[in-house]
């Protein structure tokens, strides 16, 4: 049986940050990976592509190395630039890990490749790992095709016809976008998300949004633990980055109605809630358009606040389903590690590790990176990963050293 220091489960932009915070450090590790580097980014669908722009990218000792900060990196380069940033990693990819156990003062993992003994684990699956849809989905997949965003790969390979998208986050709103403009008859129905403008001032709204703190935020700062389950800011990268909301989507062609409900008698159900969320999406692009208007007071800055039009839609309650031929669903992922860590008494009822600083509360020895709010706002993303490992990789290297006395 191998042995070594660490093991990291994960070989996506947060286990990989993880990687060079320990090698940094001197402490012997392995990265194991079932799939490929930068699984869950391969796995998107062709048009993706970020909505932070490239500036933002902070992982341990490595920024964005690119020549267009203010871009958006499509798929495709962020899975290269990943490959070169994992190039020495001690990555071992094809590696599935099948059971773990503890033993002493550490772990056994058995894994389709042997099992491995090691003194710590760090979990860096990513931050959600299950699909997630609605329950009232499963009568409606008994009369249309339904398929889960995570399948979705370009309008070309989902059959002609209408398509319904359920969940309006930034997947769904881009989604309905590209659909369209795919000349695709597309209907979106709407949650609750926040508007944003995507520049104005000279710079970016995460520009903005960084300089405020916004992303720095704690959970409790967040308003508690349902905020990990709160939808993004709609917004899109594409074309340099533009804006992309209700309001855009509505008067490019797109139809939008409340939230999903169900199916009867032929009839899909929509709630009459459309002007209600988009009240709630607004009065949070209120509240940060107050902090940004706070931030340019005191740098005594000359710069306009972009404001809302009024949003006016009549939206239909019902839609006959013979309308469409497919249903996206995007409501996005959940937890999932309990499908592969034992210890069940080390998450909350949500599925998200109970940890302070990436560090399990429960099981010692346990580390946790990638996690939405593992310390911030951030912690799940390209920005977040590089503050985070190096946070957590302190703690590795202090119980470390403490075993190691």
């Amino acid at each position: 049986m191998r042995s070594t220091d660490a093991v990291i489960v994960g070989a996506g932009h947060a286990g990989l940050s993880m990687s060079r915070a320990l090698t940094n450090r001197g402490i012997e590790h392995e990265v194991l990976e079932r799939d490929l580097v930068a699984a869950a980014w391969r796995s998107r669908w062709e048009s993706f592509c970020l909505v932070t722009p490239n500036f933002l990218m902070d992982l341990t000792d490595q920024g964005y190395d690119g020549d267009d900060p203010e871009g958006f990196l499509p798929r495709d380069e962020i899975v290269a630039f990943l490959e070169r940033y994992a190039d020495g990693a001690p990555v071992r990819t094809g590696v599935e890990v099948t059971g773990i156990a503890k033993q002493d003062e550490g772990f056994v993992l058995q894994t389709s490749d042997g099992p491995i003994a090691a003194k710590v684990m760090i979990a860096a699956t990513g931050a959600f790992q299950r699909p997630h849809a609605p329950a009232a989905l499963v009568a409606l997949a008994d009369v249309l095709e339904v398929r889960h965003v995570g399948a979705y790969r370009s309008p070309a390979e989902l059959p002609d016809g209408g398509v319904l998208i359920i969940g309006s986050g930034q997947t769904g709103a881009q989604l309905a976008e590209e659909l369209h403009d795919a000349g695709r008859d597309v209907v979106l129905a709407c949650g609750k998300s926040p508007t944003v403008v995507r520049r104005f001032g000279g710079h970016d709204s995460l520009w903005w949004l960084a300089e405020i703190g916004f992303h720095d935020q704690t959970l409790d700062m967040a308003g508690g633990p349902r905020a990990r389950l709160g939808a993004n800011p709609i917004a899109t990268g594409h074309g340099g980055g533009h804006d992309l909301g209700y309001r855009t989507l509505h008067a490019s062609g797109v139809e939008l109605v409340g939230r999903f409900e169900g199916v009867d008698g032929g009839q899909i159900r929509f709630a009459d809630d459309l002007a209600a969320s988009v009240a709630w999406g607004d009065e949070r692009f209120d509240m940060m358009m107050g902090a940004i208007g706070k931030l340019i007071a005191e740098r005594g800055l000359d710069v306009e606040l972009p404001t809302l039009e009024p949003f006016v839609c009549d939206p239909a309650t019902s839609i006959p389903a013979d309308r469409f031929r497919t249903v996206l669903s995007t409501g996005g992922f959940r937890p999932n590690y309990g499908a592969w860590v034992p210890w069940r008494d080390a998450f909350d009822d949500m599925g998200f590790p109970i940890q302070s600083d990436g560090q399990s509360d429960v099981v010692d020895g346990l580390y946790f990176m990638g996690v939405h709010f593992l310390r911030k706002r951030k912690s799940s993303t390209l920005w977040g990963a590089g503050e985070d490992a190096n946070i957590v990789a302190d703690r590795v290297a202090a119980r470390l050293g403490a075993s190691a006395g």
